[in-house]
């Protein structure tokens, strides 16, 4: 209740406060964002105002979204055109009282659709796992005290103080700062963290430029500090990042399209097959009713209900041969994707790089140049003098021994097991006197004083008592070149004081400048009894260098026809320096900053991103908005990151791949791929892997169709010439059951059978069938091709041609004058329909190779399967039990060979057409239709 008009008043000002930009907010005095957010800065705000406010701005959380309930989501499985094209299979079975067909369908669509239910559930927690981030307590001064607050409970204008190890609980604009240093790697994906101050900046910069606001989710790793919440929740840039993610939908993946477009196209085959045999029936003279029935069940025959479950085993035995390779596939049809991924954007740091500064370089002052090998906060590695590959350890040069030590001294960190405690740079410097056996030359010292580094004086100092008494203190300083050269007066010439000559430090600055240019972080160390007459000692090169073997999996990729982009956050000169140490780039014009990529118009942006390898200083948005132009240009993009900065680029990208060690909970949740020991090469196996896996579901199908049309055809010309059926209905059982498994049987009989052509064991023998090289050097796939290409139905055709004549002429040969049909007629149609089903399963096992260059016992698995199957059919031909269950006969001992010969022809001769398919694929659609040939391959591409 409002006791009067000044509390009115009070509460209509507590209104107009609004969450302020943190480019506007940078450039406020203390005392406009005090009058700004109606706030003391030495004492907070009342509880009174915090009430009004959060009734305005709400809690300092995100709130996703109503998400749709878990029956929803799994009814959405169902939207897959070949899952409806299989359940109206199924309907038509129970229309038909074919029971057995209903149930062996809805078991094939349940196992596909509760897969992929499940692999989607545990995808899709990426806006939950955000919140992980937003730390669940800070420090908030209010009505004069110092509160321990939760974070949620922030609203805009609270001052929140900050020590080091604090997380960051929202966005604020800081107003006090004692040698602040905040890890914003998480957020801009540099590794050295950024230096805070508390004065207003003038000029325009980007987000990761502005040094007196600090964002929600970073974090406090030097110093104290003190500021204004100038945003919270969804309207802090962690909340941006937040509404990006939930704005965002995961795309289809172009095995979901192309498998999309197969399950049309059997569609309107199935229609084909209907009017095909009514128009028969009607220029016959025959019941239309009858005929359609005949129609559909043939149409329904020619479904592959099996395709659904052998992709899914494929794609599973995919995942876990990824897995061993330690890479972590969350969604199935991802790991097919790879196969026609054309371009790689990767985050640099922790991605191609491990964010481990490590130092490279050394230059003496007295001229002498050192490099350094070994990467990481350990000790190996060594420093070698250039350019006689000298190995120097501990003080065997004098001048590389004193740079090192000043190095080590000037240090607050601490490494242990191969982590660092405290700055990174330091941490670089201290692995570096590790690897010269100089760790413990700070026990030498009793460190007197010590003179932090601050934004505006930008070096370090300490004063120490050497331990042996009859030395005087000394001063040992690192930092910027141009502030640490102005204390020197001297420089260290092996180990002689010298004075500093004008030549001397025209030198000195021509290699801080060259090492510079490489993107290396430079620092210049020096020593001296005091602080106005130092020694220059020399200069350390940093870099955050490239993790081992990105550069050779960088040219693999780039061979394969894959292009690779580098996007960061770092500056120019670190994001060429990596880029060229990895092949990426040779110059500027290779590069894009993330204010290009802001103002470029749409058509410019869409151009020069297929150009551009190395992208920098770029936000989240930046990010996303290069995926997108990229995605619009018709490449299929996979990109690789590990921080917040980059889930949403993750999550909209095609292939999102993280790291599994250095990433954040964020980043794991929006990727869809994770690879687990963050080895950027690891990406090559997924790549081989998703060519192989494509390659093995055209194999089925192949497989899958050409032996469905051959059994179609079969009874469809039996029944228009008026001819006993070839097989008769135990027989088709059989084939069903020994080639098809239990979850394809069905009951067949007289005219209107059904033969479900699953073949689970030769398919899925296909399915793991391991890819040879020629498919693996291939450059990625065009995603417009269907997986029913003109060259696949070629061989399709053919395969079903030889099929048909060659059971046919069986068929023919052995039936009497009279055109009855005995069970010597039906067992050697039989035996010969087996015999050429398993020999088109060895033909299918490569699209581009003969099988003999393949090799028989290449694939055991599958030559087992096939060994089995010819011991079954011959045990139903010679086994009298079995002869009386399915009406046959005992064969001559070389009867069944004939069978064979003419099987092992067929294969000869189609094993010598996978090449002349390739060729005949190229042939323009003008010349195929002058020919009059194959239609159906026509029809099937424009689909």
């Amino acid at each position: 209740m409002i006791d009067g008009p000044c509390e009115l008043k009070a509460i209509e000002k507590e209104k107009t406060v609004v969450a302020l930009p943190p480019k506007e907010a940078s450039k406020c005095h203390r005392e406009d964002l005090a009058k700004a957010f109606y706030v003391d800065l030495q004492n907070g705000l009342s509880e009174f105002s915090v009430t009004q406010r959060r009734l305005v701005h709400g809690w300092n959380e995100f709130v996703a979204d109503n998400t749709e309930p878990m029956w929803k989501k799994y009814l959405d499985q169902f939207k897959n055109p070949l899952i409806l094209l299989l359940l109206a299979s199924a309907l038509v079975s129970v229309l038909t009282k074919e029971y057995e067909d209903a149930v062996s369908i809805a078991l094939a669509v349940l196992i596909v659709v509760t897969v992929a239910f499940i692999q989607e559930y545990r995808s899709e927690k990426s806006l939950e796992e955000l919140t992980k981030l937003v730390p669940p307590e800070c420090n908030c001064i209010r009505e004069g005290k110092l509160q321990h607050l939760l974070a949620r409970d922030l609203v805009p204008g609270d001052i929140v103080s900050l020590s080091i190890g604090d997380r960051i609980p929202a966005d604020i604009r800081l107003t006090e700062v004692t040698d602040l240093l905040v890890d914003e790697s998480s957020f801009t994906g540099e590794a050295e963290p950024s230096s805070k101050t508390d004065t207003p900046l003038t000029g325009e910069g980007d987000l990761t430029t502005l040094s007196n606001i600090v964002f929600m989710g970073t974090l406090v790793q030097c110093g104290k500090g003190k500021g204004v919440v100038i945003g919270t929740g969804e309207r802090s840039q962690f909340g941006e990042v937040f509404k990006m993610m939930q704005a965002e939908e995961t795309p289809k993946t172009p095995l979901q399209k192309s498998m999309d477009r197969l399950g049309k196209q059997l569609t309107l085959f199935s229609f084909g097959i209907i009017g095909l045999i009514m128009f028969t029936g009607w220029l016959q003279g025959k019941q239309l009713l009858s005929m359609f029935t005949i129609g559909v069940s043939l149409a329904v025959a020619a479904i592959p209900e099996g395709l659904p479950i052998v992709v899914t085993v494929t794609l599973v035995l995919g995942v876990l041969r990824m897995a061993r390779k330690r890479v972590i596939v969350k969604k199935l049809p991802i790991v097919e994707t790879l196969g026609c991924c054309n371009v790689i954007c990767s985050d640099k740091t922790g991605t191609l790089t491990a964010n481990e500064m490590t130092v490279t370089q050394l230059v003496t002052s007295d001229g002498l140049h050192a490099e350094v090998s070994g990467v990481g906060y350990n000790g190996k590695g060594t420093v070698c003098l250039l350019p006689s590959k000298e190995v120097i350890k501990e003080f065997s040069n004098v001048s590389v021994g004193k740079l090192v030590e000043a190095g080590c001294v000037a240090n607050n960190a601490v490494i242990r097991k191969n982590a660092v405690m405290g700055q990174p740079t330091e941490g670089a410097l201290i692995a570096l006197a590790m690897k010269m056996d100089l760790s413990d030359i700070k026990d030498s010292y009793v460190r007197k004083k010590e003179i932090p580094f601050s934004s505006e004086q930008k070096w370090m100092a300490v004063q120490c008592s050497p331990k042996s008494e009859e030395q005087e203190d000394i001063y040992f300083m690192k930092g910027a070149f141009e502030e640490v050269i102005h204390y020197c007066t001297m420089y260290n010439n092996g180990g002689i004081p010298l004075p500093l000559t004008p030549q001397q430090r025209s030198f000195c600055q021509q290699e801080e400048k060259r090492m510079g240019s490489l993107g290396l972080r430079v620092l210049a160390l020096a020593s001296g009894p005091e602080l106005g007459r130092l020694t220059f000692l020399g200069l350390i090169g940093i870099i955050d260098p490239p993790r081992a073997g990105v550069k050779e999996a960088v040219q693999v990729l780039s061979a394969s026809g894959m292009s690779v982009k580098m996007i960061t956050g770092d500056a120019l000169e670190t994001a060429l320096a990596i880029g060229r140490s990895i092949g990426l780039c040779n110059g500027k014009l290779n590069a894009m900053s993330g204010e290009e990529v802001e103002s470029a118009e749409q058509g410019e942006l869409d151009e020069r991103v297929r150009k551009v390898s190395v992208f920098f200083r770029t936000s989240p948005k930046h990010k996303l908005k290069i995926i997108k132009a990229l995605q619009e240009s018709g490449a299929i993009v996979a990109m690789t990151g590990d921080g917040v900065n980059d889930a949403v680029a993750l999550k909209s990208a095609d292939i999102g791949i993280s790291m599994g060690q250095m990433g954040t909970d964020v980043s794991k949740e929006a990727a869809s791929m994770i690879l687990v020991d963050d080895d950027f090469s690891a990406i090559m196996n997924a790549v081989e892997e998703g060519k192989g896996i494509f390659h093995n579901i055209k194999n089925f199908v192949r497989f899958q169709l050409s032996t469905s049309i051959s059994a179609l055809s079969l009874i469809t010309l039996s029944t228009v010439c008026n001819l006993p059926s070839p097989l008769n209905a135990m027989q088709i059982l059989w084939i069903n059951i020994i080639m098809d498994g239990p979850p394809a049987q069905s009951r067949c009989s007289g005219s209107d059978w059904v033969n479900r052509r699953v073949r689970l064991a030769e398919c899925c023998s296909l399915g793991v069938e391991p890819v040879d090289r020629d498919t693996l050097r291939q450059p990625p796939r065009n995603i417009k091709d269907t997986i029913l290409s003109r060259a696949l139905v070629l061989r399709i055709l053919l395969s079903a041609t030889t099929i048909i004549s060659g059971t046919l002429f069986i068929f023919w040969k052995e039936i009497p004058e009279d055109k009855a049909s005995t069970p010597r007629t039906t067992t050697m149609t039989f035996t010969c329909f087996v015999f050429f089903d398993l020999f088109n399963a060895l033909t299918c096992r490569s699209q581009t190779k003969l099988i003999f260059e393949i090799g028989f016992l290449r694939n055991r698995t599958f030559l087992y399967s096939v060994l089995g199957s010819i011991l079954g059919q011959m045990a139903v031909i010679y086994m009298p039990p079995l002869q009386k269950v399915f009406q046959t006969e005992n064969l001559g001992a070389l009867e069944p060979g004939s069978g064979i010969v003419l099987s092992c022809l067929r294969m000869g001769l189609i094993s010598h057409w996978p090449r002349d398919c390739q060729h005949m694929a190229t042939v323009p659609a003008e010349t195929w239709q002058s020919r009059g040939v194959c239609s159906l391959a026509k029809m099937t591409t424009e689909n």
